[in-house]
């Protein structure tokens, strides 16, 4: 076959996943697949500046490129931008790579590619902005799979075996001292998102919460702490916050200590579903048979609605996806699975 041909002699490679989180989770049995298939081969990763620490220290990875990719947006930072991707251009072209991989398929991870200066560079056919133009070889990903299932077809096509599932973490505390303040059971959720859109109101998370026959630890970052604190105001003191006090491992090891999981999409989710914690998903917009919780164990929760899922680039005024569905909806998806005796 042709690619066994083409990958005979590979033994330098470069995956270009920046971000976001849930998609560098996602990428994780890709990692373990190439791995197999390249045991010996030399492994780099591009990867965005703050979700590095996620990666640091993972045995699989010989190297991380960190960008700073949310500074390089920003007009002001104009001269010291380029002069980070000057450096990273020739540094990446003077690392001998093998095959580039691009998982973003994004214009900036395109250009990535091309700086690597590798013979082989894959990507999706389907990808935005322009970037296949990057690619030597486009394989067809499928834009109606699981973005799991969608990376797996590049490491299928470089012949490497994907029949499982597998989370390689970078090696992390599986008891931080976060940890030691936590009750012996208890449910996390994680009300924040990345977009509003995707948002369930706070303080439906916090009505849900007072539900529940669990204490409830409440996640976030530290800058979206006041999403937290509402939840927990209208908890009726069942739930409290942890907001801020993690990092990206300590919080695998809170939501790898819970029950199950209540979140929005988003990216702690995708820790959860790889942890083999059961998640409850509250979707609006969003297509989760693309970016939903991973495995037969998991609920998603949505609204049936005539718009959903929906791909519109400019939002809608009023969320009615989130907005419409209730605190019960949710509740009774929860007592079905384990409220019930």
């Amino acid at each position: 076959m042709e690619e066994m041909v083409l990958f005979k002699s590979v033994k330098n490679i470069l995956i270009i996943k920046p971000s976001a989180l849930g998609d560098i989770v996602h990428s994780l049995p890709f990692l373990n697949a190439l791995k197999k298939g390249f045991p010996h081969a030399k492994i780099d990763w591009v990867v965005g500046h703050g979700l590095h620490t996620f990666l640091e220290g993972h045995p699989m990875i010989d190297r991380l490129w960190v960008i700073k990719k949310d500074q390089w947006k920003k007009i002001g930072n104009l001269k010291q931008t380029l002069g980070e991707i000057n450096d990273l251009r020739r540094g990446l072209g003077a690392s001998a790579y093998d095959v580039s991989i691009d998982l973003s398929g994004l214009f900036r991870s395109g250009v990535i590619s091309y700086f690597s200066k590798t013979k082989i560079r894959l990507g999706f056919k389907e990808s935005d902005e322009g970037s296949p133009f990057f690619y030597t070889h486009k394989i067809h990903g499928s834009m109606n799979i699981h973005a799991i299932d969608r990376y797996l077809k590049i490491a299928q096509f470089m012949g490497c075996p994907i029949d499982e599932i597998s989370y390689p973490f970078a090696p992390y505390d599986l008891c931080p001292p976060i940890c030691r303040s936590l009750p012996k059971d208890y449910v996390v959720m994680s009300p924040s998102a990345g977009k509003p859109a995707n948002r369930w109101p706070a303080h439906k998370f916090g009505e849900l919460a007072s539900r529940l026959s669990l204490p409830v630890v409440v996640i976030s970052a530290a800058a979206e702490a006041d999403i937290a604190n509402e939840v927990v105001l209208h908890s009726k003191k069942n739930a409290f916050s942890i907001a801020g006090k993690t990092n990206l491992k300590d919080l695998l090891a809170v939501i790898g200590g819970a029950k199950y999981f209540i979140c929005n999409d988003t990216g702690p989710m995708h820790m959860a579903a790889a942890l083999n914690i059961p998640v409850f998903a509250i979707f609006g917009p969003a297509n989760p048979v693309r970016t939903g919780p991973y495995g037969v164990i998991h609920t998603v929760i949505q609204k049936d609605l005539d718009c959903s899922p929906c791909y519109r680039q400019k939002p809608c005024d009023n969320y009615r996806c989130m907005e419409q569905l209730s605190v019960s909806q949710v509740s009774m998806a929860i007592e079905r699975k384990f409220e019930v005796s």
